[in-house]
């Protein structure tokens, strides 16, 4: 058989960069804390000459921390302590109820930080973006695939978590 058809093991496939978001890398600076301390830990582990690593691993380490510094480097970091009381904004805790009275508790954070099973939305997702600049008693629609579904902003919040 040929070599052109046959894959060199010796040489893996360099890996696609992780995509960088469009949008502004609004963060809190606990999250910026976060990712400076995955970075710190990453380079430490680059800077081992660890012969168990393999070369793919390696790639994948160096390409997270390019992703890392790009992320950092463009960090506008937004302390929620400083945003407006009475309004939903980026790094609010807002405490909804939907129309047939099921309650529900989300935090507006950064792209980097979102996780919606431990109850953290994205700043650009459809959720956050229908209650952004809501206050207390206000109603918003939160158009998404399963349906569009009214909320009523029951709390916020700044300060936790």
């Amino acid at each position: 058989m040929s070599r052109a058809f046959v894959k060199d093991s010796e040489r893996p496939d360099p890996l696609p960069e992780i995509p960088l978001s469009e949008h502004p890398n609004r963060t809190t600076p606990a999250g910026l804390a976060r990712q400076q301390q995955r970075l710190a830990d990453l380079r430490a582990v680059a800077q081992t000459d660890d012969a168990s690593q393999d070369e793919l691993a390696r790639l994948a380490i160096a390409r997270e921390i390019r992703w890392l510094e790009a992320r950092i480097a463009a960090a506008v970091v937004v302390d929620p302590q400083q945003q407006p009381a009475g309004r939903v904004a980026f790094g609010a805790r807002v405490d909804l109820l939907d129309e047939h009275g099921n309650p529900s508790s989300y935090r507006i954070v950064g792209e980097d930080e979102a996780d919606a099973e431990h109850g953290s939305v994205s700043w650009v997702s459809p959720l956050a973006r229908a209650v952004i600049g809501a206050k207390v008693g206000d109603e918003v629609l939160w158009r998404r695939p399963a349906g569009d579904l009214r909320l009523e902003i029951v709390a916020i919040r700044y300060g936790e978590d």
